[in-house]
């Protein structure tokens, strides 16, 4: 059962875009650790959402990826021409994104309602069939069919990118 304004908001938001999920509450978790205690809750790839920002904070990227892929920050802030990337403040997490840390996803875009937050995916996501993101709260994880989430990306005006950040020139090839 939702608790919070920002998860019911999140929820709305799919149902009017006709995107079905699966809900799966667990208790309370802050980190990608945590959330692996509970790794067999639920089918689909185990996600890790990492909220950036450019050194002068005019840029913010959501980078959304598998718990076990690793990414540079330094690399990746070369290919986006963007300086040094950070982890953007809490204040940023809730200006942009309607959320506390611990809590981040792409469902939170549904507050970014300026699209001001560029979306990268990394590819061994789109290998998946199903995929488990926080509704803003970390108590539960919402599981939806991969292809639902980019059609959700492209609902909400999100602007996103593919991009294989395995590679060592993290080749992109597709910008939505």
């Amino acid at each position: 059962m939702p608790v919070s304004p920002s998860e019911i908001r999140v929820l709305e938001a799919l149902d009017e875009m006709h995107i079905p999920y699966e809900r799966f509450e667990h208790p309370p978790v802050a980190t990608v650790q945590e959330a692996e205690k509970y790794g067999d809750l639920h089918p689909g790839a185990h996600c890790k959402n990492l909220f950036l920002r450019d050194k002068p904070g005019k840029k913010h990227y959501l980078v959304v990826l598998r718990v076990e892929t690793e990414v540079d920050l330094t690399k990746l802030a070369r290919f986006f021409k963007s300086g040094r990337l950070s982890f953007a403040s809490n204040e940023r997490l809730f200006r942009y994104l309607g959320v506390l840390p611990g809590a981040v996803g792409p469902f939170g875009l549904v507050f970014d309602t300026n699209h001001e937050v560029t979306v990268v995916l990394d590819r061994t996501i789109l290998d998946a069939d199903t995929a488990g993101f926080h509704p803003n709260v970390n108590t539960a994880t919402l599981v939806v069919k991969v292809d639902d989430l980019l059609r959700f990306l492209d609902l909400n005006g999100s602007t996103y990118q593919v991009m294989d950040l395995s590679r060592e020139d993290f080749a992109s090839d597709h910008y939505g």
